[in-house]
């Protein structure tokens, strides 16, 4: 492997242009028309316009993707996340060129990256699952039909997306049929696939994931947990890890679990194993994203490792021992802020431009970001505009420094949810560590 090119844009391609330079290997950066000006596109060793500002004429065009791969002659393709990061056939017609796939096999992107055939597979396995129905034909009697089975309320779901991006919740027989038909057209334009179904919808558990590693000789690790309860619209706001206030031992018991059943089954390279967590302490899979999460800095943060190199080099064949220290621990504890230019009370995006972009630094503080002051925020994608990651000793002294970014944090321009981040900081429940994913709408009746 000697040049790789990202295939995304933003923060997480500025974050894997870092990491490639740290390990001596070439960058190559793709753009829009609409992100032209963007800091991660000087950043890179190279850089291709793949086309207009929608993501369909661009990010998600894999014939422009792959003229970028063949002018530039890279030989490795990073996807990171979103966009074509869980598309299988991608990754197959990157491996057909005979060129590095910087993620999971093809046929593990196939499987997991589907939503509902993941589910089949998890449940075949013996893990625990909530309620579910197969992927919703057009027919208005099949989609009541399902619903009706599943029990409301009911999550309607991309098959083969990720993020929370394209989930529109339904609680009766009147709202179904046009949750379905929004969760549709999110899912067409942002993950190319209209292909849907629906979930059992808890109101108020706790989302835990596992972080995966795995080689291709039958070895898988996991990175602990973390919790990404506090989330709106079904997208998480804020992450932390370890995940606070769980039974002693609960947490490795279910990562070891997890890693025992995927060594089982052959996965390789990384994944994220999604839970919803009961008060009671009882688990159900939620989904498993073929691709490093966004939030994957609060887990570099607690153990010192770099996902982004161990991504690469499981990609490239190496063994997880060699890759992973075998006394790897958690130390300490890290949460994670998405800044996002929004209005932080309804959180409908406010693209615009950035007058004002001043972020925190200091000890125990990272940022992530694509922008920089007097770049514009376009309408045409998420409107996370930056990530605070701080790490601490313990989690209150996580908190007074996440805190203390927030108030640092410089932004005008666009609206940003940097007062409900504030908010979040400063209820006691969630100070607490009493997490659920219904957090967002107590914060928002409690109106302090």
């Amino acid at each position: 492997m000697r040049k790789v090119l990202i295939a995304n844009r933003g923060a997480i391609s500025a974050r894997i242009i870092r990491t490639l330079r740290k390990m001596g290997l070439r960058a190559v950066a793709v753009y829009s028309e609409a992100d032209r000006e963007l800091p991660y596109v000087a950043e890179a060793d190279e850089a291709y316009c793949i086309g207009p500002a929608p993501a369909v004429q661009s990010y998600l065009n894999q014939a422009a993707l792959f003229e970028a791969i063949d002018r530039s002659g890279a030989d490795a393709v990073h996807p990171g996340y979103g966009f074509l990061s869980e598309n299988a056939q991608f990754a197959a017609s990157v491996q057909a060129r005979g060129l590095t796939f910087i993620g999971p096999s093809p046929r593990w992107i196939d499987a997991m990256g589907h939503k509902t055939r993941a589910r089949e597979l998890m449940a075949a396995q013996g893990m625990p699952m909530c309620r579910s129905s197969g992927i919703l034909p057009d027919s208005e009697a099949a989609i009541r039909a399902a619903a009706q089975a599943v029990g409301f309320p009911v999550l309607v779901k991309p098959a083969g997306g990720g993020g929370g991006i394209g989930m529109v919740a339904a609680t009766d027989m009147d709202s179904v049929v046009k949750a379905v038909e929004r969760a549709r057209s999110l899912s067409a334009r942002s993950f190319g696939s209209s292909e849907v179904y629906l979930e059992q919808l808890f109101e108020r558990p706790r989302h835990i994931e596992f972080q995966i590693l795995a080689d291709r000789h039958g070895k898988v690790r996991h990175l602990f947990e973390r919790d990404c309860s506090v989330q709106r619209r079904h997208q998480k706001v804020i992450e932390e890890a370890c995940a606070p206030r769980l039974y002693p031992g609960e947490a490795d018991e279910m990562g070891e679990r997890i890693a025992r059943l995927l060594a089982k089954l052959g996965y390789d390279v990384i994944g994220t194993v999604e839970m919803l967590r009961g008060e009671d302490g009882s688990y159900n899979f939620l989904e498993m994203n073929t691709r490093l999460q966004v939030e994957h800095a609060v887990t570099e943060a607690i153990t010192g490792l770099d996902l982004v190199e161990a991504q690469v080099r499981l990609a490239a064949g190496e063994s997880l021992d060699a890759v992973v220290p075998r006394d790897v621990s958690a130390c300490g504890h890290a949460i994670e802020l998405r800044v996002y230019a929004e209005d932080p009370v309804r959180f409908m995006p406010s693209p615009g431009r950035l007058e004002v972009f001043q972020l925190p630094a200091g000890p125990g503080i990272r940022v992530e970001t694509g922008y920089c002051q007097a770049n514009t925020v376009s309408p045409y994608y998420d409107p996370m505009i930056a990530k605070i990651i701080v790490h601490a000793a313990d989690r209150p002294g996580a908190i007074a420094l996440a805190q203390e970014a927030v108030q640092a944090t410089q932004i005008a321009g666009v609206k940003t949810n940097l007062p409900f981040l504030a908010k979040t900081l400063a209820h006691q429940p969630w100070r607490d560590g009493r997490l659920h994913t219904g957090l967002v709408a107590d914060i928002l009746a409690a109106g302090t």
